[in-house]
């Protein structure tokens, strides 16, 4: 087998019994890394200090692994103005933390024989984020509904490590400014997520 020693160096071609004696004078495990290579490739390791590392670095790259939601956001065709406002405002959040949004317009009676009224409210509502997302899914009826989806621009990591900045952020900037209320960084925290009014 080709051994390979405890700091890396290659000790060369050496039969199984030298190996073993060679772990136990290290007083180290003989791990075998590769099976398939000719000849075998083993290595002499502590090995539960091993294992424990490769637990650590796939606990780290599940930490790090993000799943992709789907929001929804249901809307009606004659929406009020100030409501289109606050459904946008979930859009902009939703987008912002990377997370894909399906726009639902709900058709009731009459409203079914106007569907360019929904299609318009979608392609404003795409304009007005273009900025955060594009239309992954262009409109399209379905039944009584209308739906569009829109993906962030940004990864779902990506935003994750960014609000994971901002947050180290705020904490460090209570501990320089102790006499600030935790109200007051909160407030600040909810304008700078508030989307700008048009």
């Amino acid at each position: 087998m080709r051994l390979v020693g405890p700091s890396g160096e290659q000790v060369g071609i050496v039969p199984l019994a030298k190996a073993l004696e060679l772990a136990q004078e290290y007083d180290l495990d003989l791990v075998e890394v590769a099976a398939n290579a000719r000849p075998p490739v083993c290595k002499l390791m502590d090995y539960g200090k091993f294992k424990y590392e490769s637990a650590m670095k796939a606990r780290e790259a599940r930490k790090n692994q993000a799943h992709t939601v789907i929001k929804e956001m249901k809307l009606r065709p004659k929406i009020d103005p100030h409501d289109y406002d606050t459904k946008k405002g979930h859009v902009v959040r939703f987008l912002k933390q990377g997370d894909k949004v399906k726009i639902t317009i709900m058709f009731r009676g009459r409203e079914q024989s106007r569907p360019e009224l929904g299609y318009r409210l979608l392609q404003r509502l795409a304009e007005d984020v273009q900025d955060l997302g594009f239309v992954e899914s262009n409109p399209k009826q379905d039944g009584r509904n209308m739906i569009m989806v829109l993906g962030p621009h940004k990864k779902k990591t990506e935003a994750m490590a960014e609000a994971r900045q901002a947050q180290e952020a705020r904490k460090a900037e209570a501990k320089a400014n102790p006499g600030r209320s935790q109200n007051a960084a909160d407030a600040d925290a909810v304008n700078a997520e508030a989307p700008a009014e048009a």
